[in-house]
Order: C-alpha cells, then structure tokens, then sequence
C-alpha cells in the first residue's frame, strides 16, 4: 500500500532506536523526510545512517523530553528542517519494572519521562500540527487494561498518556488534527533481544525459544501469537497512523500485542 507520505516531513521522538526507528524506516522508506529525536549522539548518528539510502531524507536532532526547555527547542529545529509538521509520533516513557513504593522523587521522574515528556512535544508541536492537519501518534502499552504491582508507576502513567490522546483527538479534530495511541505488549527492541541471549546462555535454552518460554513460565504472559512482537511490526502501524490513509481514524486506542491473555 502506498501511504502517500512521500515529500511529506515528520517528527519522531524516540526514533533513534526501536519501534521509533522501526517507524521512521517506513516512512524514509516511502519518502517522506524525518527527524529523529533522541537523547545519545552516537545512537543518533546511527540511526541516521542507517536510514540513508532510501527513498526519502533522516537527520536528527538531540533533547531530553523529561527537562523543560530542551524539547521546545529541538521542535522548532525539526519544523525548520522539514518546512512544516505533517505527523508526529512519541516513542518515549521507558520505566520498566519499579515498585508503587518508591521514592517520591523516582516518581517524579518517570512522571517527567512518560507523561510530561509526551505532553511537551505535543504542546510545543501543536500550531505546526494545526497548520498542516496533522497526525499525532502517542505510545503507551497493553498494560493499562491489566495493570500490575511491578509497574503501577510506568502503567499509571501510560494510562494517562491515553487519555490525553483522548482528549487531544476530541478538542482538536474539527481543526483536522488526527490523534491515536497504540499500546504495545511485548516487543523485541534491544533490551529484550539481549535478554533473550542471556537467558539461552544463562539457562541453557534454545535461543529462539529462550524468552517465549520464560514469557510464559515466569512472566505469566501469555500471547496467542506465542512470541513476542517486532519493532517493524509496530512501526508500520505507526506509519499507517500518521498517514492519509488512515484519514478517518482518530481518538482509538489501538493494541498491538499479539493477543496477550490478561
């Protein structure tokens, strides 16, 4: 399917790594032009190159979206690149596992990172958004209908980022802005590629059974695909999101996690 996203520019926050980079690669892939936005030089530079070659433009641009400041900046250096915002897409908010008791300041933090990071890049995009009756595609996680005592503080909080998508999708549709958030379940991004190889080595496991199994026997994560998902797989479900094809699609709650049992 052509997206229709060709000549088109983009904002991808997090998309320097994971389901952020597997999103852009879609989108450079059908032409479009994007910036990635992300926190590590090296990983930037990376994940630039290795976006060149397509069919569309990358580069990228540096912030930390849980610090005031930093993220007006680095949207206004993205809408000067790409002449305008035609789509926006927040890949941010990785907490892990932590307990409902800790410190008030760890609390603040993740509040910072997962909600306020999500708000701040919207709020600082939104005119450039408005102009071009732009798509928004916010991230939070299958989670929120099954919260747990391990991430109460990560799910809580993704739970908030789908209701502001919510509301953003409800104030500022009669102005053509689109606005959706997927949650996805368990998806294969670096930190668990890596643990997959260190459970097969630790254990003993065959390595493309090694997280399936412990998925299962200790998570109590139970999927109907009986793996976990792709990076690619949640990107071109973003990039769908964000382009014309999905024109009358706003304000869902959409799960991307293979059919995980709650």
């Amino acid at each position: 399917m052509d997206l229709g996203v060709a000549g088109k520019g983009f904002l991808i926050v997090g998309g320097t790594s994971g389901m952020g980079l597997a999103t852009a690669r879609v989108l450079v892939g059908e032409g479009a032009s994007v910036v990635l936005l992300g926190r590590q030089p090296d990983r930037a530079a990376r994940a630039v190159g290795a976006l060149s070659g397509l069919a569309g433009t990358a580069s990228a641009t540096l912030a930390d979206v849980s610090v005031a400041g930093e993220v007006e900046r680095a949207v206004a250096e993205a809408e000067t690149t790409l002449g305008g915002l035609d789509g926006l897409a927040v890949f941010t908010g990785v907490l892990g596992h932590r307990p409902l008791d800790m410190p008030d300041a760890e609390w603040t933090a993740a509040f910072d990172d997962v909600l306020l990071g999500t708000v701040r890049v919207v709020r600082a995009a939104l005119p450039a958004l408005i102009a071009r009756r732009a798509a928004i595609v916010t991230t939070a996680a299958y989670s929120v209908r099954a919260p747990e005592a391990a991430r109460l503080p990560y799910t809580s909080l993704k739970a908030a980022v789908a209701v502001f998508t919510k509301g953003l999708a409800k104030t500022y549709g009669p102005l053509g802005v689109r606005a959706n958030c997927i949650c996805p379940g368990a998806i294969e991004t670096e930190p668990l590629a890596a643990l997959r190889t260190q459970l097969a080595e630790q254990r003993g496991l065959p390595h493309d059974q090694a997280l399936e199994r412990v998925m299962v026997e200790e998570w109590g994560l139970h999927v109907a695909l009986g793996r976990p998902g792709r990076p690619e797989e949640v990107g071109e479900l973003a990039a769908f999101l964000l382009s014309a094809r999905a024109g009358y699609l706003t304000g869902a709650q959409i799960n991307i996690d293979g059919g995980t049992d709650f």
